[in-house]
């Protein structure tokens, strides 16, 4: 037997199937949302992973394509490498989840979710968000649920909770909101330029909203819930911080880390280290974790620090951001390039510009998304905090911080009509000691107007980071986090957006949630820190887009044909585009309403591209002048190409005002010549006339 429990969610009812599938999981919820259906599993391993000083845990989000009843693409015909959305719905999921679990729990723990079926009025990433959160907490794996989520838009400027696939697309607001009973959890966002008023409604809104989803699911555990197990602990013996703090008493370590280079910091630590494992070299079991102590007697000593003397390790105040710098055009022959460094945070941004046609493809459950005009890409090599390790690519991280950046510049982008490129922005760290992502952001902003698009308006990012104390009340927000405030501190907030509004937010936290003080403080302190950024160092780079592309950057001319020509533009297997291609070695793409892109170095052969597509659409009428190529001679007259695959003739008797015998008189294989039009004759010819062209 297996229980079913349903609640009315913004309009429409989600039922929780438990018991029915999935059986020999800790966990198993069988998902319903309208006809959106998600099977959500949660597995722990029995023992924890040896050797390990962090939570093994893995969230996985699987795309099947039979939920929209679509076959793969590809030569496989199956599911392969997970989806870049998929890598960023398992990221949204685990960043809510993650903190929840104990500190100390080292097993091994996999959350599922299998996308089985898509109703596009219910969006699959929310349904899996919500059964994660459920398998898990009738479990019998140690958790500190509930928690629930929801996604909010903004349609018509009114906030819309749980929107549609297509609300979701072309609203002005695409955010998820995670919260537990009391707190708000997670935030990710990607914004329209709305204001910070607004978001903070959006955010509460959903607040309430997942208030009642953690009743809910209080109501399942209650039920079905399973006793939580007991677990090996994997804490630190008290005993091992006592003898170091003997060795390494709380004022040197004060010492150690209280600097603003990242290196020297990690020389002190080293050889604190060192000078403890010396000490310890008789015993073993302390030796296998001093590596984990001393890492979290820094962090210790790091947050004493800021939070009650308000001293950061590297001097700043709490509200100081780190040295600026920006610079454009480092890099040559490239279409746009910028550099942007904060402290020891240093990146390089490269756009390309191409047609519309290097556009990419988007493969998935989503029939709102079938291509990106604007890709950005994130790469982060192991040189940047000086460590030592071959390159396998792209990470989830990497695409995450690049999916990021992406989703904070999409508002500010021309749209196709009136920048008709495709555009790709790659940025590379340099250097990196917190907050690459919103680097990226800055750099990207400045390299795409190097590359002259015409954005709307100039985009900034900065990280605000956070110190808790024992109470809600007691806390600190730090301003341009570094690496180590990052890594000791308890909340990593990221706000991209314009002086108008915020385009992107990121909230990754460590503890069990944020207080609306927290909250609106970090918002508040984002905006100040993202304008001061813009005014004191982007705008001193590059003040506005550039009027122009890059002279490297290939050009791209537009004009719109009736729809009804874009057949005789291609020609029978494309022989005309072709021909028109061979010619002018240029590049053309024909959208299904007749939007004709031409793209080419030379701007006289772009022009002589359009023209020919110009002549070729044209209705033909008596009295038009067109040059062509004498392609055919015959003894009653010549034909003429005046465009690829278009002919006309022109009679023996037209071609000169005297009479000839001969076509071949005047006339020869080859020659340009200029002719009148005289319409069509009685076999549906185009007719023209050479003699007569002077009297037009």
């Amino acid at each position: 037997m297996y229980k079913t429990f349903t609640m009315e969610l913004a309009g429409r009812t989600l039922s929780v199937d438990i018991g029915r599938v999935g059986k020999q999981a800790n966990g198993c919820a069988f998902m319903h949302y309208g006809d959106t259906t998600v099977l959500s599993t949660a597995t722990a391993s029995d023992k924890p992973r040896d050797g390990i000083d962090f939570f093994p845990c893995s969230v996985e989000y699987e795309e099947k394509f039979y939920s929209v009843g679509k076959i793969p693409g590809g030569f496989n015909k199956r599911e392969g490498k997970a989806s870049e959305n998929a890598v960023l719905t398992s990221r949204v999921i685990d960043r809510p989840m993650r903190p929840l679990f104990p500190k100390d729990y080292r097993n091994d723990v996999t959350l599922n979710n299998m996308v089985m079926s898509v109703d596009p009025e219910c969006r699959p990433e929310l349904v899996a968000m919500l059964g994660t959160a459920i398998a898990t907490c009738i479990s019998d794996i140690p958790f500190d649920g509930p928690v629930a989520m929801t996604q909010v838009g903004i349609v018509d400027g009114e906030v819309v909770i749980n929107p549609s696939q297509a609300q979701w697309h072309d609203g002005d607001l695409q955010m998820t909101v995670a919260s537990t009973a009391t707190k708000v959890i997670m935030i990710e966002a990607g914004a329209n330029i709305v204001p910070e008023a607004k978001i903070l409604e959006a955010i509460y809104k959903a607040d309430e909203v997942n208030k009642t989803i953690v009743e809910f699911i209080n109501k399942i555990v209650a039920e079905v819930g399973k006793p939580k197990h007991a677990y090996e602990s994997c804490a630190i013996p008290e005993e091992l911080f006592a003898a170091i703090r003997e060795v390494c008493p709380p004022a040197e370590m004060e010492v150690a880390v209280f600097t603003d280079d990242k290196q020297t910091r990690e020389g002190n630590i080293k050889a604190i280290t060192e000078k403890c494992a010396e000490k310890f070299a008789d015993n073993e079991e302390w030796l296998a974790i001093l590596g984990e102590a001393i890492y979290q007697y820094e962090k210790k000593t790091i947050r004493k620090m800021i939070l009650k003397d308000h001293k950061r390790p590297d001097g700043r105040e709490i509200t100081q951001i780190r040295p600026l710098a920006a610079e454009v055009d480092l890099i040559p022959r490239v279409h746009g390039s910028a550099m942007f460094t904060r402290g020891q945070t240093q990146i390089c941004d490269v756009v390309t510009l191409a047609p519309l046609s290097e556009a990419q493809k988007v493969d998935g459950l989503d029939a709102n998304v079938t291509s990106k005009r604007y890709m950005h890409h994130y790469n982060f090599p192991a040189y940047s905090v000086g460590e030592t390790k071959v390159s396998r690519g792209p990470g989830r991280r990497e695409i995450g911080h690049g999916a990021l950046a992406e989703r904070a510049l999409l508002p500010v982008l021309p749209s196709e009509e009136e920048f008709p490129y495709a555009i790709r922005a790659v940025s590379e760290t340099f250097e990196s000691n917190g907050s690459t992502s919103m680097a990226s952001t800055c750099a990207s902003c400045m390299s795409l107007m190097a590359a002259g698009v015409p954005i709307k308006a100039m985009v900034a990012g900065i990280s605000c980071g956070l110190v808790t104390g024992d109470t809600d009340e007691d806390f600190v927000l730090l301003t341009d986090i570094q690496g180590l405030e990052d890594f000791f501190g308890d909340m990593d907030f990221k706000v991209t957006g314009t002086t108008e509004g915020i385009t992107a937010i990121q909230m990754d936290i460590k503890i069990h949630g944020l207080t609306r003080a927290i909250v609106e403080g970090a918002i508040s302190r984002c905006r100040d820190a993202r304008l001061f950024i813009m005014d004191s160092c982007m705008k001193t780079a590059i003040s506005e887009p550039r009027p122009t592309v890059n002279e490297y950057a290939p050009k791209i001319i537009s004009m719109d044909i009736d729809p009804d020509k874009i057949g005789d533009v291609i020609g029978k297997q494309g022989k005309v585009i072709n021909e028109i291609v061979a010619r002018t070695d240029v590049k053309i793409d024909i959208s299904e309403e007749g939007r004709v892109s031409i793209c080419g170095i030379d701007k006289a052969k772009m022009d002589e591209a359009m023209k020919m597509i110009s002549t070729i659409v044209t209705d033909f009428e008596q009295g038009q002048i067109f040059t062509g190529k004498v392609v055919s001679i015959k003894e009653f007259g010549a034909f003429v190409e005046f465009a690829p695959g278009k002919e006309g003739m022109v009679h023996i008797s037209k071609i000169c005002k005297e009479r000839i015998n001969h076509v071949e008189d005047v006339l020869t294989l080859g020659d340009t010549v200029t002719v009148v039009c005289l319409g069509k004759d009685k076999m549906g010819r185009i007719s023209f006339s050479m003699k007569d062209v002077a009297q037009q």
